[in-house]
């Protein structure tokens, strides 16, 4: 299922590009019917400005739709009265390997997202962890390959990243960002597959940088312009990503790596600084016959 492809791209389409395969993914989302923005905890919340709810559903609709239509799980979670943000299920927790870091918010107006996202997954079973630092799930907690990017600066505390490493298994490496405009590490940079992504390097500190260089030497890198409408703040299944289609640099670096790109307009809540990746949480099980 494609749509919304800007007819610049057409072009793109022929000639040598990477074949991609996608990977069937298992969501996790909270539709926004409370949504509002009643307080600030970012620089893009201006609770002065009026916020329609009709159609932030709406929006959010047509993403849970795109999903289903590229053959991907979605499961939902009951969205809470009086917590406007919890429909960035991305925030609610990390999964690994059926593995589930619950998160612990920054700040107040938050706080009781976290309880409601780990009582979901403990009465389905799974094995959930609940760490003594502040952790905002998959905003900071990003799985490519076989470790695991964790963001701090803003919101998540660096010594949470020690107690994912024990828990979920995997390598992590931590990375500052330093811009507030993108406070959480997937408003920067979106895993596409496994060892690609693409991030803004404006975003993150010089150290964390040059770590991203040894790392992902071939990574497409975003224009301020791009970060600015959330363009990194994508979601991919290895083939298909899901931005913001006013990021045009970016659609043009991802068509000529072999890459799907497909806009979609979550311009409503934007206004509480969340687009695609902010709305959808992996729900990412173990794999039967895995080692431990």
């Amino acid at each position: 299922m494609q749509q919304d492809i800007p007819a610049r791209q057409a072009a793109a389409t022929t000639g040598d590009r990477p074949v991609r395969t996608v990977r069937p993914r298992r969501y996790l989302m909270c539709a926004p019917v409370h949504f509002d923005v009643v307080y600030s905890i970012n620089p893009w919340m201006e609770p002065e400005k009026p916020t329609d709810t009709e159609l932030a559903v709406a929006q959010w609709e047509r993403l849970r739709s795109l999903y289903l239509g590229l053959g991907h799980q979605v499961e939902l979670i009951d969205p809470i009265p009086g917590l406007p943000d919890m429909v960035f299920a991305a925030n609610g927790a990390t999964v690994v390997d059926g593995k589930v870091l619950a998160s612990r918010f920054r700040h107040a107006q938050r706080v009781d997202e976290g309880p409601a996202y780990a009582t979901w997954f403990r009465d389905r079973g799974y094995e959930v962890f609940d760490g003594a630092h502040i952790n905002e799930g998959e905003g900071d907690y990003l799985v490519t390959g076989d470790r695991i990017l964790a963001g701090t600066g803003f919101r998540t505390d660096r010594r949470s990243h020690a107690e994912a490493e024990r828990f979920l298994g995997r390598p992590v490496v931590t990375l500052d960002l330093i811009d507030p405009r993108f406070y959480h590490l997937d408003t920067a940079l979106a895993v596409l597959d496994h060892e690609e992504v693409m991030y803004y390097p404006g975003a993150f500190s010089a150290e964390s940088r040059r770590t991203l260089r040894e790392l992902y030497p071939d990574a497409i890198l975003a224009t301020e312009e791009d970060a600015a409408v959330f363009g990194l703040n994508a979601v991919s299944d290895g083939r298909h990503v899901l931005l913001p289609e006013q990021a045009s640099h970016l659609i043009d670096a991802l068509w000529s790596r072999g890459f799907v790109p497909i806009g979609v307009d979550l311009s409503e809540l934007l206004k509480s600084g969340g687009s695609s990746k902010c709305c959808t949480l992996e729900i990412r099980d173990r794999v039967p016959g895995a080692s431990a």
